[in-house]
C-alpha cells in the first residue's frame, strides 16, 4: 500500500471518529447502530481497514448526519483514484478495468512498458489473453468476463498501427518462456512477438536472463505520456500521476532499458524461446 493512500487513510479515519464523537457515541453504540462488531469501527477510524460506501453511508446515518454520507464517498474516491484495489475493480469483472486501460491508451502518444513475468497485454494474441484473465479470474474469484475482457483488450491493439504513436516495450527473456498458457498457445504469442519487431510504431527490447542489471527486475508498469504510471500487483493497481513518481519511473524504465536487447538480437532470443516448445 502507498504512503499517499495511507496517509489519505488516516485522514479518513479521523473525520469517521470526529463525526463519532460529535455524536457523542461510544465504539460500542456506534457498531450497534450500525449492526456491526465494535472492533470494525476501531479498525475504520484507525486506517486498519478501508471502508466502502456502504460502510459509510451507514457511518452518516449512525452519527444522524446522513449529509455528510457524500462528503465521506468523496473522500473515499480520492483514496481509489491511486490505489484501486482488484477486489473493489473486478467486482464486475475484468471488461470495465480493460475499458478504463482502453481510454489511456486512446489519449496518450508514447507508451512506455516494463514487464518481465508475461507478455504485455497489448501484444498479446486472444488464446494468450484467454489464458491470463482466466487464471487471474480463478486467483481473485471474481466475476468470469473472460470473452468480454479478450475483446476488449484486442480493441486496445489497434492503437499498435496508428501513425505517430510510440511504443517502447521491454520485457524479460522470462516472459517468453512462462508457461501461463499450453504450449501451443505460447508458440503462437512467441510468433506474434517476431511480427511485432519492425513495426514502424513499436520498440520491442527483450533483456536477457543472463544480463547484467543495475536495478533488481520487480513489478510490470506503464507510462503514459510522462503523466500517468500505472503499476499492477497482486492485491491491487497504482495509478500514480504526481511529477515525483512519473520521474522515478522514467528512471526505472531508462536503467532497465539499459540492459535490453532490440533487432535481430531480440528476434534471436525469441526463436530461441520458441525451439525450446518442440510445436510444429
Amino acid at each position: 500500500m502507498t504512503t499517499d493512500f495511507q496517509q489519505g487513510r488516516i485522514a479518513l479515519g479521523q473525520r469517521l471518529r470526529e463525526l463519532r464523537r460529535d455524536a457523542g457515541l461510544t465504539v460500542r453504540q456506534l457498531a450497534q447502530a450500525c449492526g456491526w462488531a465494535p472492533s470494525k469501527v476501531s479498525k475504520l477510524e484507525n486506517a486498519k481497514q478501508t471502508a466502502t460506501p456502504a460502510d459509510l453511508e451507514l457511518w452518516a446515518a449512525g452519527v444522524r448526519r446522513p449529509e455528510t454520507a457524500e462528503e465521506l464517498k468523496g473522500r473515499l474516491r480520492g483514496l481509489e483514484s491511486a490505489y484501486r484495489s482488484w477486489r473493489r475493480q473486478l467486482a464486475a469483472g475484468h471488461r470495465p478495468v480493460q475499458d478504463a486501460l482502453n481510454a489511456e491508451y486512446e489519449r496518450s502518444m508514447v507508451l512506455r512498458a516494463w514487464e518481465d513475468a508475461m507478455v504485455v497485454g497489448v501484444l498479446q494474441t486472444a488464446d494468450y489473453a484467454r489464458a491470463v484473465f482466466s487464471a487471474y479470474a480463478d486467483l481473485q474469484q471474481s466475476v468470469r468476463d473472460v470473452e468480454d475482457a479478450v475483446r476488449a483488450r484486442l480493441r486496445r491493439q489497434e492503437t499498435l498501427y496508428r501513425p505517430g504513436r510510440r511504443y517502447r516495450i521491454v520485457m524479460g527473456e522470462s516472459a517468453l518462456l512462462a508457461r501461463v498458457c499450453p504450449p501451443s498457445v505460447l508458440a503462437a504469442q512467441l510468433d506474434r512477438l517476431s511480427g511485432v519487431i519492425g513495426l514502424d510504431t513499436v520498440e520491442l527490447g527483450i533483456v536477457p536472463l543472463a544480463a547484467r542489471m543495475r536495478i533488481p527486475p520487480a513489478n510490470g508498469f506503464w507510462v503514459y505520456d510522462e503523466r500517468l504510471v500505472i503499476v499492477e500487483d497482486w492485491h491491487a493497481e497504482l495509478w500514480l500521476d504526481s511529477a515525483d513518481d512519473v520521474a522515478l519511473y522514467l528512471r526505472v524504465w531508462d536503467t532497465l532499458n539499459e540492459s535490453a536487447v532490440y533487432g535481430a538480437q531480440a528476434h534471436r532470443l525469441i526463436t530461441r524461446a520458441r525451439a525450446q516448445l518442440d510445436v510444429p
